[in-house]
């Protein structure tokens, strides 16, 4: 919403009063105090008061001052004009919001309130001229009401030089508190303001409250916090707004100067505090604000010191006082202990708001061009709401022709607006390196991709992605939505013309490529030192490129190659750099071989190839943990490495029937690798598979009814290592995610992953976890009772059937019997591994893939098996249905999501 005109101020103080009573003695004195203050003071002289009429001049002069101050002397009120100053000056109290302080001059406040002895007098014959009923008489009684009854003060004979000396620091320090100017055109303003005013909770003066306003940068953070300063500063006892804290802080001497501003602006002291140093300033601030009710607006904060030095704590300031901070960065705020309810979270403008903005930057009043509507909406689209951009580009445009806003667009889809970039890059200089790299190939390759995909594309690139994607969040460069990772358009604009300024000229100097021409430049170079680090080419049509074998070879950096919608017109297979993490080329024409030297690979996807069988080296990759072969209709894959966590191979054919990835006995050794890592401190890595096919595995225990709900004591949940879960998905268009929520005691856990999967096929996913995984860090001792349940529920039409099987140490003789006696769960969901000799050779066996302890072992875990086998054994005929006992029930709750904390169970479906 627009903002509203604000009245002129020309004058600091307007005096109102009656000439014969105070002109040569009081009102002198009070003129003379407030001139050496340089307090500009507007004094009528009896010139410009014309028969009953106040002048014209006057009235200017009331609604063009800041403050007024009318003395009610003993002959106030005997003077017409004197009563029509009070009823404009009480007008503009309320509607131009006017400061008003009454002076009692050696009369008594009720006399001019009722009115008496003088005062009644006065209005008496004033009744007698003009009607007691008139609308003169009401309009003058009610304005003596109202003004007598403000805070004002009372001077009586002997102390007019003590009490000159109290109105003039007292109007001082209210000129010292002016509104700040917020912004040449505010739009959208009113709602953000009063939805920030219901956080503040000014109501209450039982403590003191911080607030956080969060976003990234050019969003109106400061203009928002202008605007709600401007709305309430009034209702505080001192305020101060220090702007810029980020950048007028660097160093430490500089935090002292904030220190001062802030004392000052609070204390309006005749003579300036002075700070010799941080802690001095610290101990000021606590020591002469603890019992003050103040405003306090810390912008644009970047650095906890910064906090620390300037407003540590809430217990530094008086009940009912309100600090607010602007910054970009979330995480600050969670350190300074201020909770998510009190963070408000800047959104950018929406498509009206946007269009009104724009419009009163880019077209004056009196402009006569007409603009189409394709080129404004074009600016729109490239601002998307961000006030800053909106500004500069309307201003910039303001007055140019089509042909220029046309022109105007095109080169900023190639080179962003630096007053709108340099703005937006601070945010980026502020990373580390790990932070920045993630960054920027976000901002390259990964904008609107799904966020399990980029986890594992950029965790295989050597960078600390859990913790790099969090503060990239708390920074509010990315956000994540539904699962996928999104970026503001000029933000990925800002990281891409980082990349680009390594080298504008010469693409084989950067970092990153994406760019079909970008890329054909480089590997048509002889390459000498090439700074290239990772090449995502995806051109929107099937185009060709030639690749000479050893070209990426060359590529001394080289750690990410992804490779999509592209043939090789050169034939023979492509020769990769030992050293690459992630290769990815749907539809490649065959296996690439690799360099010599130790093989890095941790991602390799060739879906939709026609490849038939894999090069040697394959056995070579021991780094390798994600395969995607889907589609490769008559590939045969070859002994898998044992560092593979997940495969997708649903439509490989060979691979449909392959008993080993599937087996009950693989499950054992992959249960125990992950319940052994987990033992040792190390987070086990999930592992999934993907193949084709309609049945759940024979060993699973099959879920009827969607949902698994059991009862297990502490002792019994500590005997469990590992869990399997097997889903039969189906094709289902109108769903592309599942979800499997997870329940402790009936209480929804923190976070349901979902990830989403294509797949035209039926298939099985088959995935190995911890327990940890679906149910959490379970603390018995913090829950009543001695025994906890545990639930699980599938969500989504695209599961057609699904099932799961929990791996586990050997039950002692009283587990068994408190499972048999209490009922609390279907023994048939447990697989036991009986003794410590199993336990190692199952290790072994995972770690060498020998063949005949894989053997030993089948047989062993069979041998082991509870006595409820013949029950277990029920499961894998198809007319087995699981049988809820007491301790077992069906659920269907669901739960919320958080991306990065909790636990929970990730399907790939």
């Amino acid at each position: 919403m627009a903002s509203s005109s604000k009245p002129k101020r020309i004058y600091h103080v307007f005096l109102s009063f009656r000439g014969t009573d105070v002109r040569n003695n009081f009102l002198d004195h009070l003129y003379r105090a407030l001139d050496l203050k340089g307090i500009y003071t507007y004094v009528d002289s009896e010139e410009l008061k014309k028969g009953d009429q106040i002048a014209s001049a006057l009235m200017k002069a009331i609604e063009e001052s800041h403050i007024a101050v009318i003395i009610f002397s003993e002959d106030y009120a005997s003077s017409t004009w004197c009563l029509e100053e009070a009823v404009k000056i009480m007008e503009c109290k309320e509607e131009r919001d006017l400061k008003v302080f009454p002076v009692f001059y050696k009369v008594e406040p009720r006399e001019v309130r009722t009115p008496r002895e003088k005062y009644k007098e006065a209005m008496d014959k004033h009744e007698s001229k003009f009607g007691e009923n008139s609308e003169k008489m009401k309009r003058w009684k009610k304005a003596l009401l109202d003004a007598g009854n403000l805070s004002g003060w009372l001077v009586k004979e002997g102390d007019d030089s003590e009490h000159i000396q109290g109105i003039v620091k007292e109007i001082a320090t209210h000129l010292g508190r002016e509104p700040l100017h917020v912004a040449k055109h505010l739009v959208g303003i009113d709602s953000r303001v009063l939805k920030l005013k219901s956080m503040l909770n000014l109501e209450s003066n039982d403590c003191v409250l911080m607030v956080g306003l969060w976003g990234q940068g050019g969003i109106g953070k400061t203009t928002l916090a202008k605007a709600i300063y401007n709305d309430i500063f009034t209702q505080f006892e001192g305020s101060s707004f220090l702007a810029n804290v980020r950048e007028t802080s660097k160093g430490c001497k500089d935090l002292v100067t904030l220190q001062e501003k802030l004392l000052n602006e609070i204390l309006l002291r005749s003579q300036r505090l002075v700070v010799s140093s941080v802690d001095v300033g610290t101990n000021l601030i606590r020591e002469r604000l603890f019992c003050k009710k103040v405003l306090l607006v810390l912008d644009d904060v970047d650095d906890l010191r910064q906090l620390s030095a300037l407003a540590g704590e809430g217990k530094w300031f008086g009940n009912g006082s309100r600090i607010i901070f602007t910054t970009r960065d979330e995480h600050l705020l969670t350190a300074h202990k201020i909770d998510q309810d009190h963070v408000y979270e800047v959104k950018a403008l929406d498509n009206s708001e946007a269009h009104e903005l724009l419009t009163k930057h880019a077209f004056s009043t009196h402009q006569k061009l007409k603009i189409r509507a394709n080129l404004v909406d074009g600016v729109l689209n490239y601002t998307k709401g961000l006030p800053l951009a909106l500004e500069v580009l309307g201003s910039f445009l303001c007055g140019r022709r089509e042909h220029e806003w046309k022109s105007t667009l095109k080169k900023l889809s190639k080179i962003p607006n630096k007053s709108i970039n340099d703005v937006l890059k601070i945010s980026y200089d502020g990373l580390e390196e790990n932070e920045k790299e993630i960054f920027l190939h976000v901002a390259c390759f990964f904008k609107g991709q799904e966020i399990g995909y980029i986890k594992k594309v950029l965790g295989s690139c050597d960078l600390e992605i859990a913790i790099g994607l969090k503060i990239l969040i708390e920074r509010s460069l990315i956000s994540i939505k539904s699962g996928t990772l999104q970026m503001h358009d000029l933000i990925q604009l800002m990281g891409m013309d980082i990349v680009q300024q390594d080298c504008r000229d010469d693409p084989m100097r950067r970092s990153r490529l994406w760019l079909y021409d970008d890329v054909l430049d480089v590997l048509s170079y002889d390459m000498g030192d090439c700074a290239v680090k990772a090449i995502v080419l995806e051109p929107h049509e099937l185009k060709e490129i030639s690749i000479n074998p050893d070209a990426f070879t060359k590529m001394r950096r080289l750690k990410l190659l992804i490779l999509r919608n592209v043939y090789n017109s050169f034939q023979g297979p492509v020769c990769l750099p030992h050293w690459l993490r992630w290769f990815e080329w749907p539809g490649a024409p065959c296996f690439p071989e690799f360099s010599s030297g130790p093989k890095r690979l941790v991602g390799l996807c060739m879906s939709k190839s026609s490849i038939t069988i894999v090069a040697k080296q394959y056995k070579d990759l021991q780094q390798l943990k994600y395969v995607n072969l889907s589609d490769c209709k008559s590939l045969e894959i070859p002994e898998l490495p044992p560092s593979f966590s997940y495969l997708y191979a649903e439509g490989c054919k060979s691979l449909k029937n392959n008993g080993d990835l599937t087996s009950l006995h693989h499950f054992v050794r992959r249960g125990l690798s992950m319940a052994d890592a987990y033992s040792s401190g190390q987070m086990p890595h999930d592992f999934k598979i993907i193949l084709s096919g309609g049945e759940l595995l024979e060993w699973v225990f099959p879920v009827e009814e969607g949902s698994v709900s059991f009862m297990a004591s502490k002792d019994l949940y500590n005997k469990f290592l590992a869990l399997a879960l097997c889903f039969i998905l189906c094709d289902d268009e109108s769903e592309k995610e599942t979800l499997v929520v997870s329940h402790v005691n009936g209480k929804r856990l923190d976070h349901s992953p979902h990830t989403s999967y294509t797949s035209e096929l039926e298939h099985i996913s088959l995935e190995y976890l911890i327990p940890c995984d679906l149910w959490g860090e379970v603390d018995f001792s913090q829950i009543d009772g001695s025994h906890v349940r545990f639930s699980s529920t599938v969500l989504g039409t695209r599961v057609k059937k699904w099932g799961l099987r929990i791996l586990c140490k050997a039950l002692e003789d009283d587990l068994k019997v408190e499972l048999q006696d209490n009922q609390l769960m279907d023994p048939a969901l447990l697989y036991e591994i009986c003794h410590e000799s199993t336990y190692l050779e199952a290790e072994s066996s995972l770690i060498h893939e020998d063949s005949s302890i894989e053997t030993d072992l089948h047989k062993d875990s069979q041998d082991c098996q509870m006595s409820t086998e013949n029950h277990s054994q029920g499961v894998s005929k198809r007319n087995h249905k699981l049988i809820l006992s007491r301790g077992m029930q069906t659920t269907s709750n669901s739960i919320g999501r958080d991306e990065y904390s909790g636990v929970g169970l990730q399907l790939l479906l």
